[in-house]
């Protein structure tokens, strides 16, 4: 009798592998992800916007060597750095495709808050939404409400900075002077000029006697341990 038992287990076991299996494959991609890698990438690549994609291509003979679509969005602005291809989504999503051992991938979504409002039926805004922080490895996220410094490899975040009372920051008026990213901040108060101006840089906004932490990756325990 334990012997049917077991035989009828395994074969329902059998028969059940093929629907687990078509169940896996019918899961939805992460957050609508539909990232195609062309088997012939170009040497030298730029990304852009083009329709509902972002695409990375050679910018002599045009041929393309990944597309990065999100369901039922739009990317509406893009910034490379080395190795990484940060896009800004319609729905408030910034992402990170970047290329880790000769293979592209999306490496990390990152949600922020109130920028689909600020952005709906104005896609003009997103323009100057993101911006590199120097030295490379941080970037920022400038919206009326804050600012928000993630880090490159990992998409952790590492400094939020809200605005003043009364202030809003202004992604399409910022300027770099020696690495430092200058931003303007709009005051209802137009006597107090000083508070119009943020400079801030990797480790966060620029002031005397700051005491900022650090934004290096964490370190392994081996070496920590001096193994």
């Amino acid at each position: 009798m334990d012997r049917n038992r077991l035989a009828l287990a395994a074969v329902a076991a059998v028969l059940a592998l093929p629907l687990v299996t078509a169940a896996q494959h019918a899961r939805p991609a992460p957050y609508g992800d539909r990232l195609t890698v062309l088997p012939a990438a170009p040497a030298r690549s730029a990304v852009r916007v083009r329709g509902a994609a972002v695409e990375a291509y050679d910018p002599r003979s045009g041929a393309r060597s990944w597309t990065y679509r999100r369901d039922g969005r739009r990317p509406l602005a893009v910034r490379t750095a080395p190795g990484h291809a940060f896009a800004l989504w319609s729905d408030g999503m910034v992402t990170d495709t970047a290329r880790v051992l000769s293979v592209d991938a999306v490496r990390w979504h990152r949600a922020v808050p109130g920028l689909a409002g600020w952005l709906a039926g104005r896609p003009g805004r997103a323009a100057d939404v993101l911006q590199q922080l120097a030295p490379a490895g941080m970037l920022a996220v400038v919206t009326p409400e804050r600012i928000a410094a993630y880090r490159t490899a990992d998409g952790d975040l590492r400094w939020t900075l809200p605005a003043r009372r009364e202030c809003a920051f202004d992604p399409g008026r910022v300027a770099r002077v020696a690495g430092v990213l200058i931003v303007a901040q709009p005051c209802r108060d137009r006597d107090a000029w000083t508070q119009e101006l943020v400079a801030v840089d990797t480790l966060g906004r620029i002031a005397p006697g700051r005491t900022p932490l650090g934004n290096e990756l964490p370190a392994r325990v081996g070496a920590a341990r001096g193994v």
